[in-house]
């Protein structure tokens, strides 16, 4: 046993802290035979008893020394490492043993200052050169590991230049010279201040942007680091693409976690380029504390909350507190798999109900509303492929247009206080089957103005990252080889996270009053074609010589563009400069009913070409128009510009 004790003390962190006694015991007695050889050798041998009063002096110091650095933790530290301040806790270590022996020996009856030959304060230069020894050695202790670890790790290293010679440039730095297992080495900076170019940053030449450029290529530099404070989105995306084009894996240094979630490390990292980081825009944030407080301590049911959109509003739902929340969903694995994660996340912190049903079922709907008494509905709930519906246009109907309708019919019985409809920028002049249903559904809410219940509805673009759209698809299509398939080159969309999409539906549900219909500032729109080619650079292909992009034309009623808001209505600006509301004048419920019944009339299983709809819907959206028709005229819309 003690054969065990004794190994494991002179093993592993033991045998460090040990040696590092040992060390600052011997550099306390160096000191002290410093001060004695060189200051009172003489004075000493002539006064005994002031050389025994040295003595035992040194050893109370050397003492009070090792016991303050223990309590101060600096035997915990590994200082090939360490920092400025693992170097001031030394100081303050040691300053505070040099006052307590100086107290004691003034407080106790061994005056050992009475004949002190400076006054009183031998203790306190003692005490000083102990702390600059112990410094000194430290500093280049870590200094020469870091040199030796750089000498022979060096073959092993890429060279990266650095975008940016600024203080995060220079951190990075820092991080890559410090750090033995980094595998890059910084060659030199790129920064486009005149003020910085010509000069050098921590042993690194900083250049102008262009001589950068010819420097890259000259020392044949392959990976490049964007290490800029402050950088929107643009920036961002223009520095990718540049430095792409120079042939060069091109990432970025900073706090972010992901671009998609926007969450912060502690410190900044080294990352990869998300599709995100891509949007040609900063990521939104429409979250405020006054829509989260909103939500505290209600009951909130999201249907389809198992989909992509739903399943992160549930997770946002979830951090604010609520009195319960209600997931309703037809799909009963997506709702199995958020079931469990907020389970795991939250225990019994969120009481959550998982009720498996579909929303063309009004008696289900009227019999889960009347048991939970929801006080704000969030309807997520809908069929959404464009292709699909074109040719299952009466499956449309019946899900989203009558889904909806019954949604917000049960809200009205159980006393809801909010309904909440999600909608999409493709019910702006309807050019599909889908397009044309989320617009009716559209109608259905802002008829609803009589209601106690608060209705509104929210539209917003294409969701990154989404059930069935184009990132995974990509992305899959990449991992098969290619080719990666685009329906036209010209087509542009616009883009939100699913986070971004999540928080706006949030932030609209505690702003809405009645009959709105919110949108979101998106910037602009972003050619799909590019976007494929940023996908493949982000997977580690070349486009068009590892990766093949390949037109396949367009899909029934797909067009060109998407309008993300309707020109012709009043648009104006709410308290969060993001978020826009349209408010053209509504349909009554009587109008809204007969449009309905047009579109049952015109549901028929058999009709697969959704020839019958496509007609029954020119007559009950009066913006309704074919695609072929639109595409034709796209040349001159604003949306396609630039």
């Amino acid at each position: 046993m003690i054969s065990s004790l004794g190994s494991r003390l002179f093993t592993g962190r033991y045998n460090r802290k040990v040696t590092l006694v040992v060390f600052d015991t011997i550099c306390c007695l160096l000191v002290a035979l410093f001060y004695y050889e060189i200051i009172f050798k003489i004075a000493f041998r002539a006064d005994p008893a002031a050389r025994n009063a040295f003595l035992l002096q040194i050893a109370a110091q050397t003492f009070a020394v090792i016991i303050f650095r223990a309590v101060a933790g600096i035997y915990g530290n590994i200082w090939r490492y360490d920092n400025a301040k693992a170097y001031l806790r030394i100081v303050i270590a040691d300053g505070l043993a040099t006052t307590a022996i100086y107290v004691i020996f003034r407080l106790t009856a061994l005056d050992l200052f009475a004949n002190d030959y400076f006054g009183g304060k031998q203790a306190i230069i003692i005490g000083t050169l102990i702390c600059l020894l112990a410094l000194t050695s430290r500093f280049t202790y870590s200094v020469l590991y870091k040199r030796y670890n750089r000498k022979n790790l060096i073959k092993e290293k890429t060279a990266v230049a650095i975008v940016g010679a600024g203080q995060l440039g220079a951190l990075l730095v820092e991080d890559l010279k410090d750090n033995p297992n980094s595998k890059y080495t910084p060659a030199f900076f790129i920064d486009k201040d005149v003020n910085k170019v010509n000069y050098r940053l921590l042993d690194c030449h900083v250049y102008s942007e262009k001589v950068g450029d010819e420097r890259i290529q000259l020392e044949h530099i392959h990976d490049v680091i964007i290490a800029i404070s402050g950088k929107n989105a643009e920036q961002l995306s223009k520095l990718y693409h540049h430095y792409s084009d120079l042939g060069c894996r091109v990432r970025v240094y900073d706090a972010l976690v992901s671009a998609e979630s926007s969450q912060q490390r502690d410190r900044p990292a080294i990352r990869n380029f998300t599709v995100e980081d891509l949007l040609f825009r900063s990521p939104l944030n429409v979250e405020t504390e006054e829509s989260f407080s909103y939500y505290r301590d209600k009951t909130v049911m999201v249907t389809g909350g198992g989909g992509s959109i739903g399943s992160e509003l549930c997770r946002q739902l979830a951090r604010c507190h609520l009195k319960r929340l209600i997931i309703f969903d037809i799909y009963e694995n997506n709702a199995y798999e958020i079931q469990q994660e907020l389970v795991r996340r939250y225990g019994d912190g969120l009481d959550l109900k998982v009720v498996i049903g579909s929303v063309r079922d009004a008696e289900r709907l009227n019999a889960v509303c009347n048991v939970f008494r929801p006080q704000i509905i969030f309807h997520a709930a809908a069929h959404k492929h464009v292709p699909l519906m074109e040719g299952s246009a009466g499956e449309a109907v019946k899900n989203n247009v009558y889904g909806t309708y019954n949604v917000a019919n049960a809200a009205e019985m159980c006393g809801a206080e909010k309904f909440i409809l999600i909608s999409t920028d493709k019910a702006v002049n309807p050019t599909n089957i889908m397009g044309a249903s989320k617009r009716m559904c559209e109608m259905i809410v802002q008829c609803r103005t009589d209601s106690k219940t608060s209705f509104a509805a929210v539209r917003f673009g294409n969701v990154l990252g989404s059930n069935g759209s184009v990132i995974p698809l990509f992305r899959k299509q990449i991992a098969e080889g290619g080719p990666v398939t685009i329906t036209d080159k010209r087509i542009v969309r616009y883009f939100m996270t699913i986070p971004e999409a999540s928080q706006l539906v949030m932030q609209a549900g505690a702003m809405a009053k009645n009959g709105e219909l919110f949108v979101l500032d998106m910037g602009k729109p972003v050619k799909i074609y590019d976007l494929a080619k940023d996908v493949i650079r982000l997977s580690g292909y070349e486009p068009d010589k590892d990766i093949e992009i390949r037109e396949i034309g367009l899909r029934p009623g797909e067009k060109l563009y998407e309008e993300l808001l309707m020109k012709s209505e009043t648009l104006s600006k709410t308290d969060n400069d993001l978020i826009f509301v349209e408010k053209d004048k509504p349909l009554t419920r009587e109008e809204v009913a007969e449009k309905m019944a047009i579109l049952q009339n015109a549901i028929d299983d058999s009709d697969i070409s959704g020839e019958k709809m496509k007609k029954a819907f020119a007559e009950v959206v009066d913006t309704y128009r074919e695609a072929e028709v639109v595409n034709q005229e796209a040349e001159n819309a604003p949306e396609m510009q630039g």
